[in-house]
């Protein structure tokens, strides 16, 4: 069964401040802000929600085939696909465009400062479900607003069951979008935070939406993860880290458990355990696609980690 991840494709510019934003921004002074800061350390990374979970199903065997929109630029991004044996078939280059890109500034107290430029993501709308073939799941994660919302339209109305995952694109939905959402989408899935807006904006309990779909998954970090099926609650503890050197990108990894599980028509509790360990292993590498390991490794890790194999 082949996955269709509709998403962003980006690369990552991070810097890093040897220093502390308090150090140098005025609270006084905001409203005639000039600052500049030094970065002698930096890197560019590959990203983006999509980019990240075809490479992370990738290392699982399992092909994602990854439906986006990228720029002129995107050349360098191809070369590591092809690397890595990523399929490119369902990227639509936009002409005259950037591929979307992140510029990342963090100082000493992990707090960041980015600018993020959408340019290509804007027209993900262009790329139809209809255009694919033999995809038997789909997710949807953050990409251009109304691409979103074709995109689980086009799911629902070919019958391909699929994740929202609406991830930092969900403030741009209100309660009616996001109910259409639910009701279009076989299982959701969100961390802490966005499933407190979620919430909010639809008016309902995850109690209740957990009666709309077949599972509402909710990340919490190191605290774990939470998968609501029906009246059935599942906590799947965090798996123990050699290292915590890079939270980005765990996200995605998680989200690659998932399919994996729901390909392989697993248990929730195993699905779940999966996520969780493909979230540690990324913790553990600076990037989002610097990790790597075979399938048999991942397996014998899996096997340590919860005394039963997969």
């Amino acid at each position: 069964m082949k996955a269709l991840i509709c998403g962003s494709f980006a690369f990552d510019t991070i810097m890093i401040f040897n220093d502390q934003f308090k150090n140098h921004i005025l609270p006084d002074q905001v409203h005639i802000l000039n600052v500049s800061f030094l970065v002698p350390e930096m890197r560019r990374e590959f990203g983006g929600c999509a980019g990240n979970i075809a490479y992370n199903l990738r290392l699982l065997e399992i092909q994602g085939e990854a439906m986006a929109t990228i720029g002129e630029d995107f050349a360098p991004y191809a070369k590591w696909m092809d690397q890595h044996q990523i399929s490119r078939s369902y990227l639509t280059e936009i002409p005259q465009s950037y591929t979307a890109q992140a510029y990342i500034t963090t100082d000493q107290d992990d707090n960041q400062i980015t600018a993020f430029h959408p340019g290509a993501m804007n027209e993900s709308h262009q790329n139809k479900i209809t255009q694919t073939s033999d995809i038997g799941i789909g997710l949807i994660s953050p990409d251009g607003r109304q691409g979103m919302i074709e995109h689980a339209a086009q799911f629902k109305a070919a019958n391909i069951p699929f994740i929202f995952d609406p991830g930092q694109g969900l403030p741009m939905f209100n309660g009616e979008e996001l109910n259409t959402f639910v009701d279009q989408a076989t299982w959701i899935a969100c961390n802490d935070y966005e499933a407190q807006l979620l919430q909010k904006r639809t008016g309902k309990t995850l109690a209740q939406l957990s009666q709309e779909v077949e599972a509402v998954i909710i990340t919490k970090g190191g605290e774990g993860s939470t998968i609501y099926v029906k009246d059935q609650v599942f906590e799947i503890p965090a798996v123990a880290v050699t290292k915590v050197v890079d939270p980005t990108g765990c996200g995605d990894a998680y989200r690659a458990g998932l399919l994996y599980g729901l390909i392989n028509k697993l248990d929730w509790q195993t699905t779940g355990q999966i996520a969780a360990l493909m979230g540690a292993i990324k913790i553990e590498q600076a990037g989002t696609q610097n990790h790597s390991f075979s399938l048999s490794e991942f397996k014998t890790r899996f096997e340590t980690e919860f005394k039963t194999t997969l």
